[in-house]
């Protein structure tokens, strides 16, 4: 059986459709602009060194299953937070706690890992 070749298909004329017309801009209502601050020359700059900020601190979100009895003790370090005037927040003071594990000993690490209630990997299962 021979086989016979179709000659290659050439583009078509595409319609082209016409040019969107751009939005129209929104225009703020002027607001008054604080007065130019001069910048102060410091001891620091004038001996000819460049301070930079520090860089941005990549943070990272994440979600993580505990116990409600742990869960019940970040209320309760919040208000003892309160007590000596230093509101804290919820991520302050998990932070708080990583860095206290941090600067244990691998043998007060373990206990303390020891010490805590095994929970089922993964989410609960929903209610309902």
């Amino acid at each position: 059986m021979a086989t016979t070749k179709t000659p290659p298909k050439t583009p078509g004329t595409k319609a082209v459709a016409p040019p969107a017309k751009p939005a129209a801009k929104r225009v703020a209502p002027a607001r008054p602009r604080a007065a130019a601050v001069t910048a102060v020359p410091t001891a620091a700059a004038a001996d000819g060194v460049e301070h930079h900020e520090k860089p941005r601190i990549k943070l990272v979100r994440d979600s993580f299953t505990m116990p409600q009895l742990d869960f019940d003790l970040i209320p309760a370090l919040k208000k003892r937070a309160l007590a000596f005037q230093r509101p804290a927040k919820k991520s302050e003071l998990l932070r708080a706690g990583l860095h206290a594990l941090a600067a244990l000993d691998n043998a007060r690490l373990k206990k303390a890992l020891d010490s805590l209630a095994p929970i089922k990997a993964g989410r609960p299962k929903k209610a309902g």
